[in-house]
């Protein structure tokens, strides 16, 4: 089981860069970068709160879960 971070294709879909979302959620880059690979242990309610205002979509937009 594992779960699937589909940031890059909600940056693909609102047509905005990864240095543009970082700046919008208050993350560095290479954060982001960790999180969009699938490296990330954990996200924090706020941090996925703040993407999905940056993004204007739902959790679900963003998590998936994968057997």
């Amino acid at each position: 089981m594992s779960i699937v971070v589909n940031v890059d294709v909600m940056l693909a879909k609102r047509k905005m860069t990864q240095g543009e979302l970082a700046e919008k959620v208050g993350i560095t880059q290479a954060n982001l970068s960790i999180l969009k690979t699938g490296k990330a242990k954990a996200v924090r309610f706020s941090t996925l709160d703040a993407l999905c205002k940056a993004l204007d979509c739902q959790p679900g937009d963003i998590l998936e879960y994968r057997e």
